[in-house]
This record gives C-alpha cells, sequence and structure tokens, in this order.
C-alpha cells in the first residue's frame, strides 16, 4: 500500500482529476495550502507599497492505493498537472502501514478497494 502526496497549482486541479479517472483512480482527499518552493514567491503592489508574497496558494491531493495502482496514479498527476513551467509541484510517496475502513472493520488493501 502507498500513500501518495501531491502538491500542484491550483489551475491543474481539474485536468489532475480528469488524468486520474481514466486511470481508473476516484478516491482522493484535496486540500487548499499554502506553501513555497523553488518559486520563492513574488512581488505585489497595494496603494503604492510593494508586498513580498512568499506563500502561495497551491493544491495538495492525498491518495491512498495499493501497490498495482501506484505508478499509474503517479502518471496521471504529471500528465494533469505538468506545464514546464517552475512551481509545477512536486509528488511524495511513502508507504502505508496500515489502512482500516470505520464502516465495515477490513483492513490492508481490502480497505482501500
Amino acid at each position: 500500500m502507498k500513500k501518495i502526496e501531491a502538491i500542484i497549482q491550483p489551475e491543474a486541479l481539474e485536468s489532475v482529476k480528469e488524468a486520474l479517472f481514466n486511470a481508473d483512480i476516484h478516491k482522493m482527499t484535496v486540500h487548499r495550502v499554502r506553501g513555497c518552493g523553488q518559486q520563492k514567491g513574488y512581488q505585489e503592489s497595494y496603494r503604492g507599497k510593494i508586498y513580498q508574497v512568499s506563500l502561495i496558494e497551491k493544491v495538495k491531493l492525498e491518495i491512498a492505493v495499493n501497490e498495482q495502482y501506484a505508478q499509474a496514479t503517479i502518471d496521471a498527476i504529471v500528465k494533469g498537472a505538468r506545464s514546464g513551467n517552475i512551481g509545477d509541484g512536486k509528488i511524495f510517496v511513502t508507504n502505508l502501514e496500515q489502512c482500516v475502513r470505520i464502516r465495515t472493520g477490513e483492513s490492508g488493501k481490502d480497505a482501500i478497494g
């Protein structure tokens, strides 16, 4: 079992979801987050004063999958999120030790579905 976390541009969310659905991956959790990476933020002018904005709006996807779906999930996220520009995002893959479906009590790969 793997947990895949992806930080992507907000405008890429719809194309990432479409790519995931096309890869038969339908379960995900989506968060609105703020952060900074290589982009290092940007400058904005408000009422004549310049402000440095270092925390940029992003979207974080969390997806738990069984081993056989891990690479397809990664490929779908890359396909939907890649623009070729700095700030496209990152994908983190970690081993998932345990998963329990609360409703049925199933655990392990059966709980992920």
